[in-house]
């Protein structure tokens, strides 16, 4: 059987560097294709969006096609995400109805200290080193009102029951891949969150005639988002835990 595993990444390369390379360049090739694996919202970020305020202002940072900017349409979201290739999914799939801008993570364009949440979903692990994945988080804190909350999910490194197959004891800097199949092939099986899942190391044979990409991922250990969030010296941790692969904590802006 074939295989396409995830690798070690390299560790002489520049932090942005890695990102540019490894997650914004990725990301636009595989724009379009990863938006039709990305449809439907887990069942903890849309509990925390309706569970919002009924004219509530907030934000979606990394919001890929937008799959969460609809939950609850009482609220206003901004979302933004630093790939153009994904914006312009989220532009097609709301047929130019979202609001959306181009932005970097560490970049808001946003004013400080003016939105009543956040959400920001399977993002921050693509920052390239603890200090800009705290950075990251001190940043979506920062545009949030005293007592307002966020809500954060990273992949986990703790997937022993996931097709993938990450454990305690792995890599936790890893680069995952992402199988660009061809029309003709036929597609991978969803999940039950609506994502296409790669496995750690065994794929599809007919799958290696296609181009495969790599994006840089942190996986997160039991304990270290809530303590890198802490870190930022913004928030309280209100609850955290584990959905389908991640760890998620929400979080009060102090």
């Amino acid at each position: 059987m074939s295989t396409t595993p995830s690798l070690p990444i390299t560790r002489d390369i520049n932090p942005s560097e890695q990102e540019e390379t490894y997650v914004h360049d990725v990301y636009n090739e595989i724009a379009s294709h990863f938006s039709k694996t990305r449809y439907k919202p887990w069942p903890i970020v849309e509990k925390f969006l309706k569970d919002r305020p009924k004219y509530a202002i907030g934000l979606d940072v990394g919001c890929g096609n937008g799959k969460y900017l609809n939950v609850n349409e009482d609220v206003y979201i901004i979302g933004s995400d630093r790939s153009v290739g994904l914006i312009s999914c989220a532009q097609d799939v709301s047929n130019n109805k979202y609001n959306l801008a181009i932005a970097d993570g560490l970049s808001l364009p946003h004013p400080n200290n003016k939105f009543d949440f956040a959400i920001s979903i399977a993002v921050v692990h693509h920052f390239a080193t603890e200090e800009r994945r705290i950075q990251a988080i001190s940043h979506i804190l920062s545009k949030l009102k005293k007592g307002a909350q966020c809500l954060i999910y990273c992949w986990a490194l703790e997937q022993e029951n996931s097709r993938r197959g990450y454990k305690e004891g792995d890599d936790q800097d890893v680069l995952v891949p992402w199988v660009l199949s061809s029309a003709s092939k036929k597609p991978k099986k969803n999940d039950s969150a609506g994502n296409t899942s790669f496995p750690k190391g065994n794929v599809d044979e007919s799958a290696q005639a296609n181009e495969t990409k790599y994006r840089y991922y942190h996986l997160y250990k039991r304990g270290e988002l809530p303590a890198n969030a802490l870190a930022t010296g913004l928030c309280t941790v209100v609850n955290e835990g584990y959905e389908k692969d991640n760890w998620w904590v929400i979080l009060q802006r102090s």
